[in-house]
């Protein structure tokens, strides 16, 4: 979809903090965190809706590869994600740290490192 925002990341048109990388999903931390490591896992393919994705197993897998690296990577058990769809038409899961874990701040160079380092 060329208006769509994700799908202009995923061709790199607009620069993202990128955490994980495989031939059908991208993670990314979100340019507007609701906590420090707030990550976006996204299909590379538009879908609408998470439910339209044809290997949404998958895509459970690797949102949960990216939870589990948070976990270290902010040292806390309390990681959240949400599923809503309504600000980007682009299938997309939020996934994050509950709150400012441990006095991590909101620097993307950092937490994108500390979150691929936990990988």
């Amino acid at each position: 979809m060329n208006d769509c925002i994700f799908c202009k990341i995923v061709r790199g048109e607009i620069p993202s903090y990128k955490v994980y990388e495989d031939e059908h999903f991208l993670a990314f931390l979100d340019i507007h965190p609701t906590a420090p490591g707030h990550v976006q896992v996204i299909p590379k393919e538009h879908h609408r809706w998470v439910w339209d994705v044809p290997n949404v197993g998958e895509y459970f897998e690797v949102v949960r590869k990216i939870a589990l690296a948070q976990q270290k990577a902010f040292n806390t058990e309390w990681i959240l994600s949400k599923i809503v769809g309504e600000d980007v038409h682009h299938a997309h899961i939020w996934v994050f740290p509950n709150r400012e874990v441990n006095g991590d701040a909101m620097d993307f160079e950092v937490n994108m490192k500390k979150i691929k380092e936990n990988m």
